[in-house]
């Protein structure tokens, strides 16, 4: 029984149980603690039931515990202990085969110790969601987590940029309207810009210093008709300034976003949404569709040419890349991330199926290795435990302020996509063995699965902890398996 079957059944099994002693939903969630969303969420297998409210539950139904999960857990035994084999939390504890085999004389103590497993498991990876999205202070909070902490306004743009593929065909051709009435050509100027803003939406553009201790670079007066940008902008970030500015006008009158987002979680959705897609405006705008996936075609995605052949920068072309979902001029599929030297990420999307974590992320990265030859493209195959196999490329961008880049900014800009695409890209490297030249990589380091990493810089929440001061692995923080433990007399 896989987890999302598990999910169901208990559901089921707790709606069958609350039916038959007649108690309503509003009745059971008042006893059991929650909202009765909540509980009809789980009863239909939506949501994973928490061990203490599981417990809670059956206590309330009285129902024997030891019942319930053998009957959630009924199958075949074999197939129950070889899945059980594979997990790594297992292979931190002194099991072996034989062990587990055991169990099979007891068919019904197995299915309870499955089921049991992979209930713990479901917790877990809750847990894991919401240790994902919670900062070290949030944590230490004892209220208002629910329905809060847990998905942020981040995840939920993100979700919302998924579920349309990171394309809006409506600011495509909005784009393309601006484009024609300004009579523009491939490179677009900032001053085309300007004069597209005042002849198109009647704003003019001035350029002001920001007041004293201000890092503001942009403030658009909607009441003025006025847009300040700061003189220290150069071309290729005024364009863009210029540009995004353009789309939230174009936003404010299509009302784009009050058709798109319907019944956000959280009321600051739809201005981040609103922000997330006057960017993408500015990109197309720049790099108008048509054109340039003929180049990214032409150039087989080689993103230093075509940000060259637009007059853009890196981040914005490698952006744009991840925009092409036309079903009728598709582009090859990527994953896009901007992390600092600290490993902070900063944007992300993932065309590709690839996990994120909310902060730092893998250190055996070509995200992450940019850093170490800046002048350069980072290639590198990776693996995820999960066996997945990707083609990592990342650049740093740096853009130094005063003269010093550390008062300015060093961002590392990465693409990948699955290994298979790699014959499309000018970047792709060669490979005779796939799996031997792929870098393990995980999602980061508190839940990755890997037991055997030199650059683990913390244990995972997915391992029993384990530790012998006598026994030590290359890292640390690399848990002990049944193989590490040498005999003792």
């Amino acid at each position: 029984m896989n987890e999302s079957a598990l999910n169901a059944n208990v559901g089921h099994r707790l709606r069958t149980l609350r039916l038959s002693k007649n108690v309503k939903q509003a009745d059971a969630a008042r006893e059991l603690g929650v909202s009765p969303a909540y509980l009809n969420l789980i009863e239909k297998g939506k949501r994973v039931t928490p061990f203490p409210l599981l417990w809670k539950a059956l206590r309330y139904f009285e129902v024997d515990p030891e019942q319930f999960m053998a009957q959630l857990g009924e199958g075949s035994v074999d197939q129950v202990l070889a899945r059980l084999l594979d997990e790594p939390l297992l292979k931190t504890l002194d099991l072996d085969p034989d062990s587990l085999q055991s169990l099979s004389a007891e068919p019904k103590l197995a299915g309870t110790v499955a089921a049991l497993f992979n209930l713990y498991k479901n917790t877990r990876t809750q847990l894991e969601n919401v240790m994902a999205q919670l900062s070290s202070e949030e944590r230490t909070r004892t209220t208002g987590a629910e329905g809060r902490l847990d998905y942020s306004p981040f995840d939920e743009v993100s979700d919302f940029l998924q579920a349309h593929h990171n394309y809006f065909p409506e600011l495509e051709q909005e784009a393309e309207a601006v484009r024609r009435d300004v009579g523009a050509e491939r490179l677009i100027t900032s001053s085309l810009l300007v004069r597209a803003l005042e002849q198109g939406f009647g704003f003019k553009t001035v350029f002001e210093e920001p007041p004293r201790g201000s890092s503001v670079v942009r403030r658009l007066d909607l009441a003025r008709k006025v847009l300040s940008l700061s003189p220290g902008l150069t071309e290729q970030p005024l364009k863009f300034q210029l540009a995004a500015t353009i789309g939230l006008l174009v936003l404010d009158r299509t009302r784009l976003i009050e058709r798109l987002v319907t019944s956000p979680r959280h009321p600051e959705t739809p201005r981040l949404v609103k922000v997330n897609l006057a960017n993408y405006f500015a990109g197309a705008l720049m790099l108008p569709y048509g054109d340039f996936f003929r180049e990214v075609q032409r150039t087989r995605y080689d993103v230093e040419l075509v940000s060259s052949i637009f007059g853009v920068t890196y981040e914005t072309t490698a952006h744009r890349v991840c925009n092409l979902a036309d079903p009728k001029r598709r582009g090859v599929p990527f994953h896009f991330l901007r992390t600092d030297l600290a490993g902070n990420v900063s944007k992300r999307y993932s065309g590709t199926g690839f996990k994120f974590a909310s902060g730092g992320s893998c250190g055996k990265w070509a995200a992450h290795l940019a850093f170490l030859n800046p002048s350069q493209i980072t290639r590198q195959f990776s693996q995820m435990p999960d066996g997945t196999t990707y083609f990592d490329f990342a650049r740093v961008q740096l853009q130094p302020l005063e003269g010093s880049i550390v008062r300015g900014t060093a961002y590392s800009i990465a693409l990948g996509t699955h290994a298979q695409n790699t014959r499309h890209l000018a970047y792709g490297l060669s490979t005779a063995d796939l799996k031997k030249d792929a870098v393990p990589i995980g999602v980061s380091c508190r839940f990755c699965e890997r037991t055997d990493c030199n650059q683990r810089s913390a244990a995972s929440y997915r391992f029993a902890f384990s530790f012998d001061e006598y026994t030590k692995k290359d890292c640390f923080f690399s848990p002990l398996v049944t193989s590490d433990r040498a005999e003792r007399p």
